[in-house]
């Protein structure tokens, strides 16, 4: 066989090894696993937010959300169980007691991440009505997607992202309370960060409420 020939066969070869592995490839390099965290990873986001790893144990893994954290994404916790594999939120802890995590986020991560993948969950709270004496439920109802990778730039450096459009509606069956109220935040994940790295919010929800601003991380630290 001359040079040209043995050429030709090697490419045939190569075509035919991708026409084989290829597709089976594929899907796990778009595939995003749960992140290993360990104690002493910590996360610094602008206006001093900080979330840092304080315990590792079967269960999960313990993070401690500082008070300057906005507070939708503390839900009003000081430290939160995540599952392991998948980062749901499962116990809000306080002290030595966990409670049972029931609030907002709850599956904000929810690995294995992909481009395209979809996925929901919803929760009822409780509101207080002072005039009333009285407490009444608002059900909400959360939809997460993830858009596709994009890479963003941020005080802390530029990163490969996957972006994440979050949206959640609230209803009432409470007589005069609004129905219907919809958000939609916008959030980016870092493979390399192993966290979120920014956050934007629904221009029209932040309005009136001065705890709730855009964030991105200032700076971040990873145990080896």
């Amino acid at each position: 066989m001359n040079r040209k020939g043995g050429n030709e066969m090697k490419k045939i070869i190569f075509l035919a090894w991708l026409v084989m592995f290829l597709p089976g490839m594929l899907p796990a390099q778009e595939k995003v696993e749960a992140p290993v965290w360990k104690v002493g990873d910590k996360w610094t986001f602008t206006g001093e937010g900080i979330i840092e790893v304080v315990e590792v144990n079967n269960s999960g893994y313990i993070l401690k959300f500082s008070d300057r954290k906005c507070i939708f994404e503390k839900q009003d916790c000081n430290a939160i169980l995540f599952e392991k594999f998948t980062l749901n939120r499962i116990y809000a802890i306080e002290g030595d007691k966990r409670k049972k995590y029931t609030m907002g986020l709850r599956k904000i991560l929810d690995f294995p991440l992909s481009n395209g993948k979809q996925w929901t969950y919803s929760y009822s709270a409780p509101t207080l009505t002072p005039w009333m004496k009285a407490t009444f439920y608002y059900d909400y109802s959360e939809n997460f997607k993830i858009l596709g990778w994009e890479d963003v730039q941020i005080r802390a450096g530029k990163f490969k992202t996957l972006k994440l459009e979050y949206k959640r509606v609230a209803s009432s069956s409470f007589p005069g309370q609004d129905t219907g109220e919809e958000i939609k935040n916008q959030y980016w994940y870092s493979p390399e960060v192993k966290y979120f790295v920014k956050c934007q919010y629904d221009k029209n929800w932040m309005k009136e409420k001065n705890e709730i601003f855009n964030w991105e991380l200032a700076s971040f630290q990873l145990k080896k």
